[in-house]
């Protein structure tokens, strides 16, 4: 793994929490330093630049757009439509333009989890209460 070095400015005081890590676990405070960005930042999964970088942003969201990206990104009709075309793929094969809208809806569904992820996540970390009951969920697709 490549190393950058870089210069940053730090409190007193967040330096002496550093400092105290170290000495605590025989590490550098280069080490302390490293561990937690490592472990406190979110990890951006394998996905198109696009994407990482609205995911990455996300940090920069008030507490209210985050609460809003939690909802589900497919509309009723879109979640219908996949439903319709997962259950003709089970009867018989779908046409190219079918499997090609298929994978569309799939893809944009995959990137609503993902930013739903990234909100509860980032949420969490604000430390609001993340629990499955307080998540919104999708109306039932007939």
């Amino acid at each position: 793994m490549a190393e950058k070095t870089i210069a940053v400015q730090l409190p007193e005081s967040a330096y002496r929490k550093l400092q105290k890590a170290a000495e605590l676990t025989y590490r550098s405070v280069d080490e302390i330093l490293v561990s937690t960005i490592e472990t406190s930042l979110p990890t951006i999964p394998d996905v198109p630049p696009e994407l990482a970088e609205e995911l990455s942003a996300m940090h920069l969201l008030s507490d209210d757009a985050l609460w809003a990206a939690v909802s589900p990104a497919l509309s009723q009709a879109e979640q219908t439509r996949l439903a319709q075309l997962n259950q003709l793929a089970h009867e018989r094969p779908l046409t190219p333009a079918e499997e090609a809208e298929q994978n569309d809806l799939v893809a944009a569904y995959g990137r609503s989890v993902l930013r739903r992820a990234q909100a509860l996540a980032i949420l969490a970390q604000r430390g609001y209460p993340v629990s499955l009951d307080t998540l919104p969920t999708p109306e039932p697709v007939a």
